[in-house]
């Protein structure tokens, strides 16, 4: 670990450096927009510290992340940035992350480290999770009638995106050799850090992709196994679809669907169908661990702190399996035993 020269400390910004250029991308795989908000957030810091606490960038060290100073950060964030409780909470885990890097790397760090950790951030108020119903997904999918070559990539687009609760990454980097039409069908996808997941297709999606293999891509077996399976045509060559593509595309599906939908909400995106199969998937009883799979989530409580509660429908109809129907009324009154022992029920 690089020291300063004169007082033989850590260097901060040298161990900020490889962390964020070295460690991160390199070691650890992260995605450029995960290292970007660790930046993002460590800057942030050291703004403050610049801004508020009057220490010059260039003696900023790792003295400087003592617990008095982050616990002032925290308060500064909340009540004079205004920022959400839930920006609050991603710029301490950067500041975490970082120092138990640091940590690793620098036996003196360990006490500033262990300090950081015993910090919370305010709690977020946990929203209702917002997803299509059936109504609405239906008049999605149906949005594009495929009465044109766009029109009939758009569709297919959609019920792979909905099927498979993708990330709208995922989707856009799939290639022909992802695509297994045989029995038992399934795409497999990359997602966050290059890892994979196997993702089963139900038995409609397979004959939509059989259809649209033979229009978009005839006779794939010899085409290259790289070739993206949603694309556009630029300079005569397939071209992938970007994001924004994607994220458009979907908007004009919600415009057209919400002729005959009225409820559509005004804001679509493709994270909304993720959620919209996942729910659909928990109220038919599906367990989490399956959808924590089918979402690519690394662990369970990530997936239940988004699905792991019930709508009122499920509520009201668990409730009304739980209550005895009222036939009939009491034929007796209650003895002043039994009323004495329901009124000490706690």
């Amino acid at each position: 670990m690089r020291r300063d020269p004169a007082t033989g400390a850590p260097d901060l910004f040298a161990v900020a450096r490889d962390w964020l250029h070295a460690y991160l991308p390199t070691v650890r795989g992260l995605s450029g927009n995960t290292i970007a908000a660790y930046r993002i957030s460590l800057e942030c810091f050291l703004d403050y510290l610049a801004d508020t606490e009057h220490v010059a960038r260039d003696q900023i060290g790792f003295e400087h992340l003592d617990r008095a100073r982050l616990k002032a950060w925290l308060a500064w964030m909340r009540t004079e940035q205004h920022y959400a409780p839930r920006t609050i909470t991603l710029r301490l885990t950067a500041i975490r992350a970082f120092l138990a890097y640091a940590a690793a790397e620098d036996v003196t760090i360990v006490t500033l480290h262990q300090q950081a950790r015993t910090l919370h951030a305010p709690a977020s108020p946990r929203a209702p999770i917002r997803y299509l119903d059936h109504d609405q997904t239906r008049a999605l999918l149906a949005a594009h009638t495929g009465s044109t070559t766009k029109s009939r990539r758009n569709r297919m687009l959609l019920i792979v995106l909905y099927d498979t609760a993708a990330r709208v990454s995922e989707i856009t980097g799939l290639r022909l050799h992802q695509v297994s039409l045989t029995a038992p069908g399934h795409l497999t996808l990359i997602g966050k850090r290059n890892k994979t997941r196997t993702v089963p297709i139900s038995s409609a999606t397979i004959e939509h992709l059989a259809v649209y293999l033979e229009e978009f891509h005839p006779d794939s077996a010899r085409l290259p196994a790289d070739r993206p399976l949603f694309y556009s045509n630029h300079r005569g060559q397939p071209s992938p679809l970007s994001t924004d593509t994607v994220t458009a595309m979907l908007k004009t599906a919600a415009d057209l669907a919400r002729v005959d939908c009225p409820s559509m909400p005004e804001r679509i995106h493709c994270h909304l169908l993720r959620k919209t199969k996942a729910m659909d998937l928990y109220q038919q009883g599906i367990p989490l661990p399956i959808i924590m799979r089918l979402l690519g989530h690394e662990n369970t409580t990530t997936t239940a702190s988004f699905y792991a509660f019930a709508t009122l429908d499920m509520m009201r109809e668990a409730m009304n399996a739980a209550t005895p129907g009222i036939t009939s009324t009491p034929g007796t009154a209650l003895t002043e035993q039994a009323r004495k022992a329901l009124h000490d029920l706690r």
